[in-house]
């Protein structure tokens, strides 16, 4: 693992047994034309999540990372861990109960990241284009996006998908705190690079059961949406002329 691959697969883990070795083998599979590296973060999970990411680093010794929270930490905090050792010039997000496709990112690489992205390009969002989630939370969720999209203006419309695929360089700039996942195309936008999205597959959960509920939800909703509110008002970042930076342009 000397050469820094193209794209890093990114995908935290919390007590997803049953759900890793489906999860990995597939990436390995739908992704075999593509080079690239596997980071897994285990987010201090209480099952056999631990074990079975050791046994898929064993199947995948030259490809996968495995990475494990001393204390459970969240998923921003996971991606974050992850981040610090991804080596691609892409990060793709996957969750890891296998909701998320990623055959959707062998078809987007091969339609605009391999073709030459848009050099301002800093992550294209997937957008679900089924929801395989009960009616209440399906409009839970379109609310929520409302809202949230009338108030920060992120060019995004469902930033509850996990799928994410992120230009390492812009990913590695944003500001960390505890619920950034749910703001990643408004600070990508706040950093000055473009936001792109995409309709992709959403399939049900493999295994265990979401550890998401309404109320933590909604109750941490508000209250980052009210500090995100407050950040993108602070305004962007500074390019200078000497960077060659895209965004300078």
């Amino acid at each position: 693992m000397d050469r820094a691959p193209a794209l890093s697969v990114l995908i935290p883990f919390f007590n997803e047994a049953g759900n890793v070795h489906p999860v990995i083998d597939e990436v390995h599979q739908v992704l075999a034309g593509i080079d690239f590296e596997v980071i897994c973060v285990n987010d201090a999970s209480g099952d056999a999540t631990g074990a079975e990411l050791a046994e898929a680093k064993a199947a995948h010794p030259g490809t996968v990372t495995v990475l494990t929270h001393v204390a459970r930490r969240g998923k921003s905090a996971a991606l974050y861990t992850g981040l610090k050792s991804v080596r691609g010039t892409w990060v793709q997000l996957l969750d890891g109960d296998g909701q998320n496709d990623p055959s959707d990112t062998a078809r987007l690489w091969a339609q605009v990241i391999a073709p030459s992205a848009p050099p301002r390009l800093g992550i294209i969002a997937g957008k679900r284009n089924s929801r395989n989630d009960s009616g209440f939370k399906w409009v839970q969720s379109r609310v929520a996006n409302g809202v949230r999209r009338f108030v920060l203006q992120d060019d995004a419309t469902d930033t509850g998908c996990g799928w994410k695929l992120i230009r390492t360089e812009a990913f590695r700039e944003l500001p960390y705190f505890a619920s950034m996942h749910r703001f990643l195309p408004a600070l990508i936008k706040r950093a000055g690079w473009d936001v792109r999205e995409e309709l992709v597959n959403d399939r049900q959960r493999l295994a265990g059961q979401s550890k998401y509920g309404f109320l933590g939800r909604l109750g941490a909703g508000v209250f980052d949406l009210v500090g995100m509110f407050w950040l993108v008002r602070r305004g962007g970042y500074g390019v200078a002329a000497e960077w060659n930076d895209p965004r300078g342009g």
